[in-house]
């Protein structure tokens, strides 16, 4: 039985035999590996393949970094970052911060931005704790994540010691080459190593996200159990009606070819805003390519009914909507009643939070709905890692079928070299002479 359900109910289409077709041979396609991509389907049998000893690896060398440290700056952009971010925002108490005493250590991130302010303020609030990194390159000279760690190894020198520093530095790079790699062999940093095979923003489930997690405390072995389950819910073999990542990806490209050309991911759990940010990265950097595909946006509900909402409703009819809708929270308040009632509220009074957020939730729909925006719901029975886990899959396995179904290569990315190549050349970094000259005249 599947851990999540999947509801296409009020999208407002049919699918027909010959789209169920489509999708069980682009699902096929996956398996067999004879599809656009193919060197980089590494994640779609990843889970299964993950052993025993692999997590105990990864959860011995969190062991080691927790033993060392109070915080640790996890360096990393895009898919290096981003899975672990929205497993980690998922998992933790959002008030955690403020809680004195800290059982695990806590897990910032950097690498992601060039911001000046970010990068001062956080090597000002590690000063007082004691620290530790996890840098994450395929190469080690991606210029957000490379400029970070120089800063932070530095720091980590300047306390500890090269010797000591090596101690608190695990890479997570490249198996041969690269110049993460020749560092790391060089100083005796611990490895992990990034398959060939998975690209970044499928990486979630190898150490580029297992190890930070872990050393945030988080149940990676649950989490790795989740996406298991979700993977044998998703095979090859598995008939259309029963496998919810076919059906999502049909249904997508369904409404696609409709003129629906802008998919909402939306949550009323804010805990899942980083799910949210690692789902657009996945299916924009996936699809968003030939002059085609969906574009991902998302929000968190109820917050952004009250700002996007109103676009949502009533604004063009290009869009339609897929909600994250959690059963079950984790705690339980009650609503007070009040004698004076001021506030009009104690038609509430005793019933659950949550019961609130379910009703606005179901009225949204209707709402959208009547207004012309199709609706897919997906139902997690409650947030854990093994739910996360299986939901990460869902949306990995999805994503490739919707590729194949929208005819691109879902596993490149062509487009995120052009401001790279300009910038180089402003920054004048060696090698960038002519185009340095050519920029600067366009400017």
């Amino acid at each position: 039985m599947n851990v999540l359900k999947l509801d296409i109910s009020k999208a407002g289409i049919e699918i027909s035999p010959r789209m169920q077709a489509e999708a069980q041979a682009a699902n096929a396609l996956l398996h067999s590996k004879q599809g656009a991509g193919n060197d980089f389907l590494g994640w779609v049998n990843l889970p299964s393949s993950i052993t025993a000893d692999d997590l105990a690896a990864v959860t011995a060398q969190a062991a080691a970094l927790k033993a060392r440290a109070e915080v640790i700056v996890c360096i990393g952009i895009g898919g290096s970052y981003l899975g672990a971010k929205a497993v980690l925002e998922a998992m933790s108490d959002s008030f955690k911060l403020l809680h004195k005493k800290q059982n695990e250590p806590i897990v910032l991130f950097a690498g992601q931005n060039i911001s000046e302010d970010y990068t001062a303020e956080l090597l000002d609030a590690v000063k007082e704790y004691s620290l530790a990194a996890i840098v994450i390159s395929k190469s080690g000279t991606t210029t957000e994540p490379a400029i970070a760690f120089r800063l932070v190894k530095a720091e980590l020198e300047r306390r500890y010691g090269k010797q000591g520093a090596a101690e608190r530095i695990v890479a997570v790079t490249d198996k041969a080459r690269g110049a993460l790699k020749t560092l790391a062999t060089q100083e005796g940093y611990p490895t992990f190593v990034i398959p060939d095979d998975v690209g970044g923003r499928f990486s979630v489930l190898t150490p580029v996200g297992l190890l930070p997690l872990a050393a945030a405390g988080v149940d990676v072995e649950a989490l790795v159990r989740g996406a298991q389950d979700m993977e044998k819910a998703t095979a090859e073999g598995v008939p259309f009606e029963e496998n919810p990542s076919a059906l999502y990806a049909a249904a997508r490209n369904l409404l696609y070819r409709s003129g629906k050309k802008i998919e909402i991911l939306g949550s009323y759990e804010p805990k899942l805003q980083y799910v949210n940010e690692w789902w657009k990265q996945l299916y924009g950097e996936s699809e968003g390519k030939d002059g085609k595909g969906i574009f991902p946006a998302s929000v968190t509900l109820t917050a952004d009914l009250h700002s996007m909402g109103q676009y949502i409703q009533d604004g063009e009819r290009t869009l339609f909507e897929t909600v994250i809708s959690v059963a079950a929270p984790a705690h339980e308040v009650k609503i007070e009643s009040d004698a004076e009632n001021l506030d009009g509220l104690n038609y509430l009074a005793g019933k659950r939070i949550s019961e609130v957020n379910r009703m606005a939730e179901l009225g949204v729909q209707l709402a959208h709905v009547d207004g012309g925006v199709p609706n897919i719901r997906i139902e997690l029975p409650r947030i854990d890692a093994y739910t996360v886990g299986a939901l990460l899959y869902f949306f990995e396995k999805a994503c490739g079928i919707s590729g194949y179904l929208l005819g691109v290569n879902p596993f490149d990315q062509p487009g995120v070299e052009a401001y790279k190549k300009n910038m180089f050349a402003l920054l004048e970094k060696p090698g960038y002479e002519e185009a340095t000259k050519a920029i600067r005249e366009r400017l």
